[in-house]
């Protein structure tokens, strides 16, 4: 049975303009919480989703479903936000690198407290949007489409003309560095630094991040919960991870509605000119 999705595209390709409208309408949310994660200010995150939103009316008859509409439409999305990034006046000032990060792994603290908590505050909120706003573009998108919007390693390498290998290597270290850079706001000190005699301990972290994934293998998924029930630190991090991944999957930008206004009447002055 076809989805409402399925439905609405085969009406708006035959011509339907107000089934055209519902489809794109049915979508605005998620492009702009995608334009408000890739440019970082709610104007230029209207830009996208308006110009996103004709782009796509203009070119539905192009479009013959073999991937998802919300897969076409991020595509679509994401040529907009690069576009918008390079003038607008919300892009950071500097993009501090991921290298420069997992350097001070061991100096930052850790979660204490569960994530419904820590997403109650603006400061958590905000903080998290200046990790994910702070990361290079190339390891931002990848962590926006996977964590925030919840699409697949492979959803996420059609819209970004990637591998799943490579999607999935940028998207460990995006993971690594949102974590570092939420720690403080995330609450509690993490344990004291190893002794010189003590054996270090395995980048938990990524290795964590891999399990998610499904990378590793039982083995080594195995060895990663046995080392985590002896050391307090390293289950720390990885209760922090998992605490920070949480965030990102709550993160919803709702349309405001002056935003929606605006670009529902540019919509239908853009549908009202068709043939």
């Amino acid at each position: 049975m076809p989805n409402e999705d399925e439905v609405l595209l085969t009406e708006a390709r035959a011509g339907d303009k107000a089934a055209l409208g519902r489809l794109l309408e049915r979508h605005q949310r998620r492009v702009f919480r995608f334009g408000m994660k890739m440019c970082g200010g709610e104007e230029d995150a209207k830009d996208v989703l308006q110009e996103t939103l004709i782009a796509a009316a203009r070119g539905i008859q192009d479009f013959r479903g073999a991937s998802s509409v919300s897969t076409w439409l991020y595509t679509i999305a994401r040529s907009f936000c690069i576009k918008t990034r390079r003038t607008s006046k919300f892009a950071p000032g500097h993009l501090e690198s991921l290298e420069d990060r997992a350097r001070e792994v061991g100096d930052l603290p850790d979660a204490g407290r569960g994530p419904e908590e820590a997403a109650a505050g603006s400061q958590m909120r905000e903080a998290l949007q200046d990790a994910i706003s702070s990361l290079d573009p190339m390891y931002r998108e990848v962590l926006v489409l996977r964590d925030v919007e919840g699409l697949s390693a492979p959803e996420v390498g059609e819209i970004l003309g990637l591998s799943v290998e490579a999607v999935k290597s940028r998207l460990h270290r995006a993971r690594v560095a949102v974590r570092q850079h939420i720690a403080p706001a995330l609450g509690a000190a993490e344990p004291g630094a190893l002794a010189p005699a003590e054996k270090a301990c395995p980048d938990v972290v990524e290795l964590f991040s891999k399990r998610l994934e499904g990378e590793i293998s039982g083995n080594v998924c195995a060895e990663l919960e046995e080392h985590l029930k002896a050391c307090d630190r390293c289950r720390a991090r990885c209760d922090s991870l998992r605490a920070t991944l949480s965030l990102c999957s709550q993160s919803g930008d709702e349309v405001p509605p002056r935003v929606e206004q605006s670009v529902r009447d540019a919509l239908q002055r853009f549908l009202a000119t068709r043939a």
